[in-house]
């Protein structure tokens, strides 16, 4: 069969294609104040897969509040992605609010925008990658406040992982969050490895931990699962895009 169809107008006689997002069309709803994620997910974009981005209005303060308030814009900022309805899968890309804001509400809101795209979160991505590589105790880190780990604690805990330890940088901005250096990042994730731990999970798309994911891994000899890493592999698969994506840990790779 032909990839091209011809299309009769008054003037010309049109070919069109499939574009060059042939394989999958993937959403992200981001925070406005998002710095590191639309990089990492463009630099581990498969070819043929279209990744389209929208904001959500929301002040520079990673709270509880402010996370919950911006539950509200999700299905607007859905609605904004190719309105063709062409979508395949749309994700709140933000960890700590689709933990707030829980997860059937986020898959609600998602599909109040984009009907036609199969919803997902974050931290649903990082509860798929966890499983996937058979976590069951877990060590987490996260730049988050005390009042946002709580909650991240008490969410992982009922999805079924006992969480030997969580802990925080304890900072409130997201422009603070996306320049904590790579390097802290790593020693950050070691320090956090005990004996009795299946798996380490850094926590927050703002972290460039992905520049340090497979480092971490190697160095700890279990699985290291990171924002970014997981929500990526859980888009691409809930897409059927099954590409394997090396240097970036034994999720991405291998499964």
């Amino acid at each position: 069969m032909s990839a091209t169809k011809p299309v009769q107008s008054a003037t010309y006689n049109i070919e069109f294609d499939q574009g060059r997002h042939h394989r999958a069309k993937i959403g992200f709803v981001l925070l406005a104040t998002e710095q590191t994620i639309q990089d990492d997910v463009m630099a581990l974009r498969p070819e043929g897969v279209g990744m389209h981005f929208a904001r959500i209005a929301t002040p520079d303060d990673i709270n509880v509040e402010t996370l919950l308030d911006a539950g509200d814009m999700l299905a607007p900022a859905a609605a904004s992605l190719l309105p063709d309805g062409t979508l395949d899968v749309v994700s709140y890309a933000c960890t700590s609010g689709s933990l707030v804001v829980g997860g059937a509400r986020v898959d609600a809101e998602l599909r109040k925008g984009a009907p036609n795209a199969e919803p997902t979160s974050l931290i649903k991505g990082v509860i798929r990658a966890l499983r996937t590589v058979g976590a069951r105790k877990i060590v987490v880190g996260t730049p988050y406040l005390d009042e946002v780990n709580t909650i991240e604690k008490e969410y992982l805990e009922d999805a079924g992982f006992e969480v030997l330890t969580i802990e925080g940088l304890n900072l409130h901005k997201d422009s603070d969050m996306v320049r904590v250096t790579p390097a802290f990042i790593h020693d950050f994730a070691l320090s956090l490895n005990r004996p009795d731990a299946d798996a380490i999970f850094i926590s927050c798309g703002a972290l460039r931990t992905l520049d340090v994911i497979d480092k971490i891994e190697k160095a700890a000899g279990i699985p290291a699962i990171c924002s970014n890493q997981a929500m990526i592999w859980d888009v691409l698969r809930l897409a059927g895009i099954t590409d394997a994506i090396t240097g970036y840990g034994r999720l991405l790779e291998d499964y």
